[in-house]
């Protein structure tokens, strides 16, 4: 099998795991395979056959040239010369990737007939079931946002209080992994491989409830894992946990003491980098070099850090990738420079095995191992090198370990980087080869990195960060010290912890500069700049034109100038000076036709920026015709307060916020996919509770252009107002409060605060009302009911609590919503016995409603899909 028929395997191998994005995926990429089959050896034939009448015409016309060498020889191939022409190779090609898709289905995790989530009852979240689960502890426990402890559990044996048939179920058999959280304290002294039990209560992921959420259910799919525990405490006495896994593992000493509860060697030795590096430095700074070092998940780094650095475009500083491999595999052939290659390439393996340990199998790292033992393989074997190919190699590797990881950001982001820096570094440094290389290549390298992800990045999150390329230029200088400095310091903290420390407090002031620049761009105005939704055909056109810029522009403009210097170096060095002259006034007669000459002005001139207005047109475009066309409002699913976005052509208001989680896991991410960049009009409703927590944190990331807010007597004081509207003013808003039967003008949309106490506020949506209806008492109602303040309204939304016969009389709703996880049964009897259709946020999700398409959840429920308003 040659090198060509490889690399056809091997991307027939990744295509197939990409087929499977579609459920008809692997039948079309098998009905694909065998169409090559039948057509490409012809047209590869024809087109081989054209070509070599063109070259035997080039060579009668420059009979002097005409060496008695073939054609390779004397030019690169193309790409469609080095097809193979067999019908057997791309054959096998599409069966391979058939296979590849049905490999990927029967890799994918699946509940067992015993897994642990077979437990909670087919009602899902509503009903949680205590129990105590042991098992083994198959990850290093980390820091949530919630301040938690969380951990991957392999389960053994789970105790049920409250089992299926309303009795205890004590010690059942069961399988399949968890996502545990537990009290932070509980987890101290918890290692991976640990034998523990957790007491808390079971409970299933449910997908999510608004639009842009985080599918927290496909993300435990993706781990194997079907359910999580919400732990309490974990349970340590030997009495009630050793003697019933024994039983079943036949493992003795199963179970550690907390104060014996002991860490596997390569954690120890993790663990004595990070406390040798952390010993003489505060947080963060002492943290951020650990995690340069080693990875973010060697150590807790506090999440407003990591806000900052992803907010910056500097994400990848703080996350394990393939720097960390390179210098120590630099660092140990450098050492070992005069031993024998045998040793260098023992020692080499030895470092990687030792720092894929530290650092995780973490799919960056991985890759980058894998592509550091090709070169050492390279290295004893005295071959060449050839990164693409490398590069190909590890993938296919990686994902014939784990074809999981075909959807796996991570892996995605790791190899796009590489693939750019691979084939777009060398092009842009021989453009700044007027430049000194060290600091050509401090610009060059982000640029090539950044080109490549950019596009998955906009598909993912629907964010662009302008300065991201900046800012890794300017933080390229720190990163490199830190980096090198945290790897010389880890590897003295490993033999000496004393040398490690001191080396580590070196680090502080350039560890200090470098969250000062990632905090200083993160709060930057325009630091993220929301494109909107990106669709797949988006993300394809997008890595077409990349890929036309590489192969049409780099390469081809690369091969002929490549062919362009050989034939002139053969004419001044076989031809007289006389012959060479007549052959170039033949030249110039036959310009016009000259392939050498006008194909590399065509592509170094035009390539490029014509990819540019394209790239650009395919993302503004589609964004800037769904912003001037759309009119949309959307109910978002909250806990706390209700929040409403209505979208009207560019125009964008906000009612309520809710808390800082909601504005970070709920607004912010539907404002991003929506393609929302500045909100026009803030309305906080429910002044009489004072201004939401959540209303600082979305002013740190969107401006607010004007803010009206509630001004009735404040019962709960969630925050400072006074320093808020500062903040509004300070980044040109402005500010008004509101007051009973004020009116507010949101464009084709008209709000008034019929009572600001409660609140009671009116929407009128085109021709349609809807009403917001506080929580009241029973009787405050039915005096609001008869004052005959509340009109008729089509849309009624309200907490969820009861109301009134009266009240509902009053307002005769077409559509009721409720906020809430569950409404009043004798309130829902009495809107179902009006014929009112009832949508309520914790069955049904966020609700969208435009004028052509009425109402829509996001969640599927057995009624209620749509709406006829």
């Amino acid at each position: 099998m040659n090198q060509a028929t490889g690399v056809i395997f091997c991307l027939a191998y990744i295509l197939g795991l990409i087929s499977t994005a579609v459920s008809w995926g692997r039948y079309a990429i098998l009905a694909l395979g065998i169409s090559v089959a039948i057509a490409l050896p012809k047209l590869l034939r024809k087109y081989t056959k054209n070509s070599v009448k063109v070259t035997k015409k080039r060579r009668s016309r420059q009979k002097e040239n005409a060496l008695e060498e073939p054609l390779d020889a004397r030019e690169e191939l193309s790409l469609l010369e080095m097809l193979p022409r067999g019908k057997w190779v791309w054959a096998v090609a599409g069966l391979l990737a058939f296979l590849a898709s049905v490999y990927f289905v029967v890799r994918s995790p699946q509940p067992a007939m015993d897994d642990i989530s077979k437990l909670i009852p087919a009602g899902g979240n509503t009903q949680e079931v205590a129990v105590t689960v042991r098992g083994r502890v198959v990850s290093t426990p980390r820091l949530t946002r919630s301040g938690r402890s969380q951990f991957w559990l392999e389960t053994d044996l789970v105790s049920e209080i409250n089992g299926g048939e309303g009795g205890v179920v004590v010690n059942r058999p069961v399988s399949g992994k968890l996502y545990v959280t537990v009290p932070l304290l509980q987890a101290t002294s918890l290692y991976a491989d640990n034998t523990i039990a957790v007491v808390g209560s079971l409970y299933k992921p449910q997908p999510p409830s608004n639009p842009g959420a985080f599918d927290f259910q496909e993300y435990l799919a993706r781990e194997g894992a079907f359910a999580g525990l919400k732990g309490r405490q974990i349970d340590w006495r030997r009495e009630k946990a050793i003697a019933d896994v024994n039983r079943v593992n036949n493992q003795a000493d199963a179970f550690w003491e907390p104060s014996g509860m002991r860490p596997s060697k390569i954690q120890a030795m993790r663990q004595r980098i990070v406390r040798s590096q952390l010993s003489q430095l505060n947080v963060p700074e002492g943290p951020l070099i650990s995690a340069i070092a080693l990875g973010k998940q060697a150590v807790d780094l506090p999440y407003n850090i990591r806000d900052f650095f992803v907010q910056a475009g500097l994400a990848h500083a703080i996350a394990a990738s393939g720097t960390q491999v390179s210098m120590v595999l630099a660092l140990v052939l450098a050492l070992t420079r005069r031993f024998s290659k045998q040793l260098q390439f023992s020692f080499g393996v030895g470092a990687l095995f030792l720092l894929v340990g530290l650092t995780g199998f973490e799919a960056s790292v991985c890759r980058a191992a894998l592509m550091g033992f090709g070169t050492l393989f390279a290295l004893v074997l005295n071959r060449q090198v050839k990164p693409l190919g490398l590069l190909l190699i590890a993938a296919t590797i990686l994902l014939l370990v784990n074809p999981l990881w075909i959807w796996d950001l991570g892996f995605q982001l790791s190899f796009l980087a590489t693939l750019g820096l691979i084939v777009t570094t060398p092009p842009l440094m021989a453009k700044l080869d007027w430049m000194p290389p060290a600091i050509a290549s401090i610009v060059v390298v982000p640029i090539a990195a950044s080109v490549w992800v950019l596009p998955l990045l906009l598909y993912v999150f629907s964010v662009v960060s302008p300065y991201s390329i900046l800012v890794n230029i300017i933080a390229a200088p720190l990163l490199w010290i830190l980096s090198i400095g945290g790897m010389v310091s880890a590897l003295a903290g490993l033999i000496f912890p004393p040398a490690g420390s001191v080396l580590a407090q070196l680090l502080d002031y350039p560890a200090k500069g470098l969250i000062a620049i990632a905090q200083y761009f993160s709060q930057l105005p325009g630091n993220s700049v929301a494109v909107g939704q990106v669709s797949v055909f988006q993300l394809i056109a997008l890595y077409s034109l990349i890929c036309w810029v590489w192969i049409g522009g780099s390469s081809v403009t690369s091969n002929v100038t490549d062919v362009t210097d050989r034939r002139r170096k053969e004419e001044k060095r076989l031809k007289p000076e006389a012959v060479r002259g007549k052959n170039q006034e033949k030249g110039r007669e036959k310009k016009g036709k000259s392939r050498v000459i006008r194909l590399p002005v065509f592509s170094a001139a035009w390539i490029l920026p014509l990819a540019l207005v394209a790239g650009i047109s395919i993302i503004v475009l589609p964004a800037w015709h769904v912003q001037a066309s759309l009119f949309q409002v959307t109910l978002l699913a909250t806990s706390g307060e209700p929040v409403l976005v209505i979208q009207d052509r560019g125009k964008v208001a906000l009612i309520n916020s809710g808390d800082e989680n909601t504005v970070r896991f709920t607004v912010l991410p539907f404002l991003q996919k929506q393609g929302v960049n500045s909100v026009n009009f803030a309305i906080a409703s429910h002044g009489h509770l004072g201004l939401s927590s959540g209303w600082g944190k979305l002013l740190e990331r969107l401006p607010i252009k004007t803010f009206y807010d509630n001004q009735a007597p404040k019962q709960i004081h969630r925050g400072n107002n006074q320093e808020f509207i500062t903040a509004v003013q300070s980044r040109q808003g402005v500010y008004f409060p509101l007051e009973t039967n004020s009116t507010v003008d949101l464009g084709s949309t008209r709000l008034q605060f019929v009572n600001a106490e409660i609140p009671v506020v009116e929407f009128l949506v085109g021709n349609r009302t809807w009403l917001l209806v506080g929580e009241m008492t029973p009787e405050a109602q039915k005096k609001l009911a008869a004052t005959g303040t509340l009109k008729p309204a089509q849309v009624l939304w309200w907490s969820g609590k009861a109301l009134t016969a009266e009240l509902l009389g009053a307002v005769g709703p077409q559509v009721a919503i409720a906020s809430a996880n569950e409404i009043d049964p004798e309130t829902a009897a009495q809107l179902r016995q009006s014929k009112t259709q009832i949508f309520w946020t914790g069955r049904d999700g966020a609700l969208q409603w435009t004028p052509a398409g009425g109402f829509k959840t996001t969640l599927e429920s057995e009624e209620n899909q749509t709406s006829f308003l």
